[in-house]
């Protein structure tokens, strides 16, 4: 049968047997209410006048309960509620206890009051904790028009402004509020966000419902998931992207510039405050990798899986850094002579057609942000897309975005397909037998100025995208030195001039022989020496990369003298002899003109005898 429970919290359904214990009652009543944190009785009369006790013995049956029935839930007096639990087990009347991973926590300055739930085993991103202690609110100097008070008083014309002021954020032209300036609105109320929540959509089926056979032969409320009604999102969670200088975009155009063909690319970087927008966030590239992939003149498709990400990743995170973005490029010259580019992506066509949106919906799956304040320890992403195009003086500039998390959630649930001809509309998938699909829409004004729901069957992408404004500051930060030396080349660059080998490796250590430190501060550099086929270092470059972040010339050196670099430096020295024109053919090279296959000294390989270095190693014959 299916009891109704009222409580401080709202009203919500148990289902139990006549033969069930009531001490299984209390269980099921505090799983249905999420683990509520306090203590509770319940009662049969609204009056408290007839207890449940929970007990092994006693069965519903005993109470009279029948289904349909309203049970009252009701704190112990001198129960602690929300916010003054200081442990992180909840304990029910009459011993019947269990633990629970989220924590109530003190209503503390860093959190302002809020009452939101606490998931205290969550690892945010160091960013994000440093703004929960700031206090947020804008300061205003007195106004010696309106205020008539002294200089150590205030009013409402100096007092300070929260973080999601409309009107302040209008006027600094800011379109969406930062999310730390949004969970400030959330519990900004008199119940301090004690209703407010930070779930996740999720757009499948819950598993595990019992009442019904399986979809598609079945399906109910219980378990099916809402319909969504997508809306502009009110906040976003990175508020600016910053490019440490130009050189960084520089060296990823070149592609473009000699090829014509487009590319992509993984922004790493950290995040910081950004002090233009109240409680902000900002994103600071310092490097882009160039993953495996095939291009024309307009498409790109990634080749995965790629090998070495999970090397990039550990490379980047020894350095303080890791991946918080992807850029991509669509570029069509217009006058070469010029240099000016074709301006097709305004508001009358598309920002970012559907299948860019999808992509960006993935990415921002696979990079989630991890919030405490979410049931999941997770929320949103601030994993962020820049697309090089041009703007309308058809000159190359850069643009920002992020896909909203409505978007992101019907992505990830595989809802959501561009359309074949159009690409600024999206298309929302249908039920089929193999997957259910919940009903999406979308809000417009008609001719007659009346909000209308339309079926997402096609959709505008305007409505799944968050704006991100990129820029570089106006002094360069280089994470990475440049100096006057010539770059190392980028990887999976498969054109002449490009191609990461022991020439290219031997040519770019040629130019530092003196500072071993502005060598290794190469992020390409130090990428290709922890991934090389025959010799790969990333086991033994922890002191490398520690030298580079500190910038400890000394410790750089140290490491160069190591064992491992110096085998390097051997085989660099054997290829340099042995490419040396007028060398004599040595003992165990096998091969000459008369077309006979030669034995590489290197790795043994037999190679055919056209080729004048080795196919596996890349060292000359």
């Amino acid at each position: 049968m299916m009891l109704r429970v009222q409580s401080p919290e709202g009203t919500r359904r148990v289902d139990v047997d006549n033969v069930t214990v009531t001490r299984e009652l209390f269980e099921k009543v505090l799983n249905t209410f999420g683990n509520i944190g306090y203590s509770f009785a319940l009662y049969c009369k609204r009056d408290k006048s007839q207890e449940i006790v929970s007990s092994n013995a006693k069965t519903m049956a005993s109470y009279g309960l029948q289904h349909g029935d309203m049970i009252y839930l009701s704190p112990i007096a001198g129960a602690v509620q929300h916010g003054e639990q200081d442990a992180s087990v909840l304990k029910v009347k009459n011993g019947v206890s269990t633990a629970s991973s989220t924590t109530f926590l003190p209503s503390t300055s860093s959190m302002h009051g809020s009452k939101i739930p606490i998931r205290s085993n969550v690892e945010e991103d160091q960013v994000d904790v440093i703004l929960q202690k700031m206090d947020g609110t804008v300061k205003r100097k007195r106004d010696p028009k309106n205020c008539l008070h002294g200089e150590n008083s205030s009013c409402i014309h100096c007092l300070p402004l929260e973080p999601y002021d409309a009107s302040y954020l209008k006027e600094l032209n800011v379109k969406h509020m930062s999310f730390h300036a949004y969970l400030r609105k959330l519990s900004s109320g008199l119940d301090g966000g004690k209703y407010a929540n930070l779930d996740n959509i999720s757009c499948r089926i819950k598993p595990g419902c019992t009442g019904h056979p399986p979809w598609p032969k079945g399906v109910c409320s219980k378990c099916q998931p809402k319909a969504i009604t997508l809306n502009s999102q009110a906040y976003r969670h990175v508020d600016n992207v910053v490019f440490e200088n130009p050189n960084l975009v520089e060296q990823f155009l070149h592609y473009w510039r000699v090829t014509g063909r487009q590319r992509i690319g993984f922004l790493y970087g950290r995040f910081d405050i950004h002090l233009d927008v109240p409680l902000g966030i900002k994103g600071i590239v310092a490097a882009i990798y160039e993953p495996p992939q095939e291009s024309t003149r307009d498409s790109v498709r990634l080749l995965l899986p790629d090998n070495r990400q999970s090397v990039v990743d550990r490379v980047a995170a020894k350095l303080g850094l890791q991946c918080i973005g992807w850029i991509f490029t669509d570029l069509v010259a217009e006058d070469v002579s010029k240099g000016t580019v074709r301006h097709f992506r305004n508001a009358e066509t598309h920002f970012l057609s559907a299948q860019e949106c999808i992509m960006a919906g993935h990415f921002q799956s696979l990079h989630p942000n991890p919030c405490r304040l979410s049931s999941d320890g997770y929320f949103g992403s601030k994993f962020v897309t820049v697309c090089v195009t041009g703007d309308s003086q058809n000159q190359v500039h850069m643009e920002g975005y992020q896909v909203s998390n409505q978007c992101q959630a019907l992505v990830r649930d595989e809802c959501l397909v561009p359309t074949k001809d159009a690409p600024e509309l999206a298309y929302a998938r249908q039920s089929t037998a193999e997957k259910y699909i919940p009903d999406v829409y979308y809000k417009e004004k008609d001719s007659y100025g009346n909000e209308v729901t339309r079926d997402a069957r096609p959709l505008p992408v305007e409505y799944l995208l968050v704006d991100v404004p990129v820029s570089t500051p106006l002094e360069p930060i280089f994470t990475f030195s440049v100096g006057s030396r010539k770059p190392f080349p980028i990887e999976n660059r498969l054109i002449d001039g490009h191609l990461q080998d022991l020439s290219a490796l031997d040519s770019y250590l040629k130019q530092n022989r003196q500072n071993f430190l502005e060598a290794a501060s190469d992020f390409h550099f130090l990428i290709y020496v922890a991934t090389m086929d025959m010799l790969p270092l990333m086991e033994s470059m922890d002191p490398i990369l520690e030298a580079v972040r500190s910038k400890n010339a000394e410790a750089a050196n140290q490491w160069a003298s190591g064992e491992q670099w110096s085998t390097v430096r051997q085989l660099l020295a054997h290829a340099d002899q042995m490419s040396t024109p007028g060398q004599p053919m040595e003992e165990g090279a096998t091969g000459d003109a008369a077309g006979k296959s030669w034995t590489c000294l290197h790795c043994t390989f037999i190679n055919m005898p056209n080729l004048s270095s080795c196919e596996i190693c890349n060292l000359p014959h």
